[in-house]
This record gives C-alpha cells, sequence and structure tokens, in this order.
C-alpha cells in the first residue's frame, strides 16, 4: 500500500522500494497491466480477410499469445492463439488462412475463432460446446490502431476520448509508417520511473538544451483526464507549429507539440510532421523496454521544432532516468515531494498507481 494523498501540495511521491521491489513490479503486472489497455498493432497487419497476425501481449513481462484475424465478412477479430484442445500455439507467423488449424492434432477453428471439426471424437459426450470455441479477447479500434485487454477496468471510450476530442480533426489514418525512423531502446530503469520523468516538463531546461530552445518554458501547460495525460508544447518563435482548424481549443496558440500520455504506459506524441507512438514494456524491476513507432504526415516538416532530434532527446531521458534508478536504490532515500505547478502529471500517475494496486481499486488513502 502506497498513500498519495489526493492534495499535491502535501503529498509525498511513491517511495524508492516502489521502483525497486520484485514483489510490487509482480502486483503491477497483475492488478494494473492486465486491467489496462496495450497497443498491440495497426490494422496494416491484418489487411484484408483471411490475414492472421500473432502476437505476444506485452512480451517478456505478461507473455500472452493473442491472434489477430479479418475474417471473410471483413470484420476484425482478436482472439488466443492457444488451442482448445491440449494448449499448442496456433499460428507463428503472419499469413493468410482460410480457417485456423492446429499444428498437434488438426482442431480446425474458423477466422472468428468458432469451432469448426477435430479428427477422432467419435464417442465424445457434450461436445463441442463454447469452451471448444477459442476465447475472444476484449479489443477496440480507434483509427488505424488496435488496442486490447485481458481484462479490463477501464472503459474504451474514457480512455482514448480525450486524444479524440482534441485532435480527432487530424487525418491520423493516413499517417505513413516509417520502419527506418523508428527505434527500440532498452533503459536501465523502472518502468513507471520512465513515465514520472515524461510527466512533467520540469526537466527541460536542465536536461534537453536543443528542445528547451524549441518550447517556451514559461507556457508549458498540463491538462488532467481521468486516465489520462496532455501536456502542450509552445514553440518559442512559431515557426514549426500546428496549422489549427478555427473549432480546435488551441486556435490562436503556436503549438509545437501534443505530447499526449493514456495509462498506464502508451505516449502519443503528435507533431506538425507526424506521430511519435513510444510505448514502455517492463521487462524487469529495473529494465524497461521503449518501442518507437514514427508515423509521418507531412515529410516537409521533419527535422525541425519540438519534433526534431527524438533520438537525441531519448538518449538524454535515459541517462537522466538510469541516474535516478540508482539513486533510489539509496540506504538514505524515501520519498520526494511534488511540484503543484510542473508535477501535476506525475501526481495524478502515482494516485492512478496507488488505486489500481488497492484491492478495493480506489484512489488510495488521503493520509
Amino acid at each position: 500500500m502506497f498513500n498519495i494523498h489526493k492534495d499535491i501540495t502535501r503529498s509525498h511521491t511513491l517511495p524508492g522500494s516502489f521502483y525497486k521491489d520484485r514483489k510490487v513490479f509482480s502486483d503491477c503486472r497483475e492488478h494494473l497491466f492486465k486491467k489496462s489497455w496495450q497497443l498491440i498493432g495497426h490494422e496494416a497487419d491484418v489487411r484484408v480477410p483471411g490475414c492472421a497476425s500473432p502476437m505476444q501481449l506485452l512480451e517478456g513481462f505478461i507473455d500472452e499469445p493473442l491472434l489477430l484475424t479479418r475474417d471473410n465478412d471483413d470484420q476484425l477479430h482478436c482472439l488466443s492463439n492457444i488451442c482448445t484442445h491440449r494448449g499448442n500455439l496456433l499460428v507463428d507467423g503472419n499469413c493468410q488462412l482460410k480457417n485456423i488449424t492446429c499444428s498437434y492434432h488438426g482442431r480446425k477453428f474458423a477466422m472468428d475463432g468458432s469451432f469448426l471439426q477435430m479428427p477422432e471424437t467419435k464417442g465424445m459426450k457434450d461436445f463441442p460446446t463454447e469452451r471448444d470455441n477459442l476465447p475472444k479477447v476484449p479489443f477496440h479500434k480507434w483509427k488505424n490502431f488496435l488496442f486490447a485487454s485481458l481484462t479490463p477496468s477501464i472503459d474504451f471510450t474514457e480512455w482514448i476520448s480525450p486524444v479524440e476530442e482534441r485532435l480527432g480533426w487530424l487525418p491520423i489514418e493516413d499517417f505513413r509508417f516509417d520502419a527506418s525512423k523508428s527505434r527500440e531502446y532498452m533503459v536501465k530503469a523502472n518502468w513507471a520511473l520512465y513515465c514520472d520523468n515524461y510527466l512533467e516538463g520540469f526537466h527541460i531546461p536542465f536536461v534537453h538544451k536543443s528542445l528547451s530552445q524549441e518550447l517556451d518554458y514559461g507556457d508549458y501547460n498540463y491538462e488532467l483526464f481521468p486516465y489520462a495525460n496532455l501536456q502542450l508544447g509552445i514553440a518559442k518563435d512559431g515557426d514549426s507549429n500546428f496549422e489549427l482548424p478555427k473549432d480546435s481549443p488551441d486556435y490562436g496558440k503556436e503549438i509545437a507539440a501534443y505530447y499526449f500520455w493514456l495509462f498506464p504506459n502508451l505516449m502519443l506524441n503528435f507533431y506538425p510532421w507526424g506521430l511519435s507512438v513510444n510505448v514502455v514494456k517492463p521487462l524487469e524491476p529495473e529494465l524497461t523496454k521503449v518501442v518507437f513507432q514514427t508515423y509521418i504526415w507531412d515529410e516537409s516538416k521533419l527535422g525541425r521544432g519540438a519534433g526534431a532530434g527524438l533520438d537525441r532527446v531519448e538518449r538524454e531521458d535515459e541517462h537522466i532516468v538510469e541516474q535516478v534508478q540508482k539513486g533510489v536504490r539509496s540506504h538514505f532515500y524515501e520519498s520526494g515531494r511534488f511540484s503543484p505547478k510542473m508535477e501535476r502529471g506525475v501526481h495524478h500517475f502515482h494516485r492512478l498507481i496507488n488505486g489500481f494496486l488497492n484491492t478495493n481499486n480506489e484512489l488510495g488513502n488521503d493520509d
């Protein structure tokens, strides 16, 4: 139990033990990540009927085998990728199928997961039943992105609505994935420590000298939502900013970047050139993989403004977060205090963690 006071002016941060304790890490997996929405793919992965695309939900952490399919009625499905007969892995690579056939004993399933047939079933009683179908995994599509959750405790529409309502005018479906500009980083720090760092612009003048030249620190602003956070990056010179529609609540502002964080581990960073999707994947209490996926909208604006030099910014973030990971191991460090102006996003994040780790799923104590 971690007590994160609802009043930021009185609250302490999560203790150092949170970021290194293996039981807490396991509790986050069971009570937080398995109940949250996770980005699992893109509609391009299953473009036409008959496509099947296997994946592991948070590989190295949850490791649940899932299967994305598109059936002959052009409907998308997210299914368990485990045969309901003896537990064999069904599909091990992207492919085109007429139906899903288990390579172990030949059990067949339709592309929507429903059981079709199996050899040598004569004499079976009460067969088949619903248990013989492949389990359907809670699943949603937003724009071209696909999300799943094992046991969701957050309404998907409520979760994604802050992004949709603010930036629904962008033609996100037309953004083009660029593998050459996408990266994976291994960070020697706890996953939540990486999120802590993302959720505040407090460190920008101290850690990101180049980014600080692009953003107006004095106008840096935060907006909190039930399960999301928005940081508005205001351009200093207005040379590389969004051309906003008149009905945007930000019309008239020199917006260089929209930094959206969705609980617990997804960042959607919108720039005038497109979108950088960052997925924070826990591996060990002090080891995290961060996946950067780049989607291009306007190539002519690449290399300018707050969206330029992302690799450098990431390496600077990695360095400081790894330094902090070493620090929270200290015998002398217990917990810190929040800046009421600059760390509202971190406080909100810690309150959510506190709530999900409580057995009654409430937002923690207020002591």
